[in-house]
């Protein structure tokens, strides 16, 4: 296959938060497999209608139908980390919202990528979703099968596992994770030679004493866990001011 109309939807992730252009501005995995995909096909533009912060509601209620009607032939969507975080989410609730959005875009003669969640059990805090999370990805992989769409399993990726890929907030990927998921992206949709994102493997990080484990969660929770939490009680998000980065299709590097 050769997309000539991608278009990428979805929060913080897909904006490319933790990556960035050398002017500053977020670039991640989708710029990165976008800039791939441009390279096979001409007149390609692409799209990114993704803000940090969002739910899933959000995501699909406004950014979704931007998507449409752009009348893309290939559409990312990755949504409901931001959900599952919150504990009173209805997991089943959240996975029907996304069949609903994926069955739109296919409906609408669009190639659909879908990705899992990360499985979070090294976090301290955020494996406390560790079920939520797999029962999600679950559910999204049966709305892959049952629609068509492909999937970008980030759970099986272990390399994901390891804190180089994360940045320094533990909620955003570093370049390396971005670089990975892109690879990884770029397999799901059969493309060759773009790179493996198995390679290179990472050594291994050296063991944390105890004491020095602890001071490194206490000073993520002080610097970057509290932060996020006194938006959310103020109903405040990181995205409230924020617009999508790319909201119409445009050439790579434009």
């Amino acid at each position: 296959m050769v997309w000539t109309r991608y278009a990428a939807i979805g929060d913080s992730f897909t904006e490319g938060i933790g990556d960035l252009h050398p002017d500053g501005t977020p670039r991640g995995w989708a710029d990165r497999a976008a800039e791939a995909l441009s390279t096979r096909a001409e007149g390609f533009g692409y799209a990114n209608l993704a803000v940090r912060g969002k739910l899933l509601d959000q995501i699909l209620d406004v950014q979704l139908p931007a998507a449409l009607a752009l009348k893309p032939d290939l559409v990312s969507v990755s949504g409901g980390g931001n959900d599952l975080l919150r504990p009173g989410t209805d997991v089943d609730v959240l996975a029907a919202r996304m069949d609903e959005g994926v069955a739109r875009l296919r409906a609408a003669g669009a190639d659909v990528v879908l990705f899992t969640g990360v499985d979070p059990a090294g976090s301290a805090v955020i494996r406390r979703t560790r079920g939520r999370v797999a029962l999600f990805n679950e559910l999204l992989r049966a709305t892959a099968v049952r629609h068509g769409a492909h999937i970008v399993d980030q759970w099986s990726m272990d390399v994901l596992r390891d804190w180089r890929c994360w940045s320094i907030d533990r909620l955003h990927m570093s370049p390396e994770g971005h670089r990975r998921v892109a690879l990884a992206m770029l397999e799901s949709l059969g493309v060759q030679d773009a790179g493996d994102w198995r390679e290179p493997e990472l050594a291994p990080l050296p063991a944390l004493s105890r004491g020095a484990r602890l001071l490194f969660d206490a000073r993520w929770a002080r610097g970057y866990l509290a932060p996020w939490i006194g938006r959310r009680l103020r109903g405040r998000s990181s995205g409230d001011l924020v617009t999508a980065k790319r909201p119409g299709l445009s050439p790579v590097g434009k």
